[in-house]
């Protein structure tokens, strides 16, 4: 920052000069010392919001990797206690078929044509939803059928949403076969 090219005389009138120059210097300086302690609560609150944000970056990445953990384990063990990750108004995309529901969602996936498969989970991607406390998982993996000698490459996508006891449900399930 300079001192204003004009002169301070519409508020200094009875000030010299030397004066008036002065007050400049030490508005001046003011000005500067304020702006410094500023970039300084600046970074210091953006360092905080950095800090802040890779924490809730590692909890919603902790949250989807216990979710696929979680799930596929149901899955490939005990695919009948599934449904209990759903609620009334979840929706479930298999395939392109639409879903809705705890009871058609259980029916579809206890009603696949298979008993039993071991997943094989290549990437997790997660990240907060626009709903607040909900979470997206993305995973893409392999899926092995017994008795199959070549496995299936997959993709599925979780809304996870918070309960009102603390855990989460699956709002949205997209599960799409990868072929060629």
């Amino acid at each position: 920052m300079t001192c204003p090219s004009e002169p301070l005389d519409t508020h200094y009138t009875s000030m010299t000069t030397a004066d008036k120059d002065d007050v400049c210097k030490l508005k001046v300086a003011i000005e500067e010392e304020i702006e410094r302690e500023w970039r300084i609560i600046s970074g210091g609150k953006r360092k905080k919001e950095k800090k802040r944000k890779g924490r809730m970056e590692e909890q919603v990445e902790l949250v989807g990797k216990a979710f696929v953990d979680h799930y596929y384990l149901l899955f490939d063990t005990n695919r009948a206690n599934l449904p209990s990750l759903y609620h009334p108004t979840s929706m479930l995309s298999f395939e392109g078929q639409k879903i809705q529901g705890v009871e058609e969602i259980a029916r579809k996936l206890t009603q696949l044509p298979f008993d039993h498969c071991l997943h094989t989970i290549s990437t997790i991607d997660s990240q907060p939803s626009s709903l607040p406390g909900g979470i997206i998982v993305f995973v893409s993996g392999n899926l092995q059928l017994q008795g199959e000698e070549h496995h299936l490459r997959f993709s599925q996508m979780f809304h996870l949403v918070p309960t009102q006891e603390g855990s989460f449900v699956v709002q949205n399930d997209i599960f799409r076969l990868n072929y060629g």
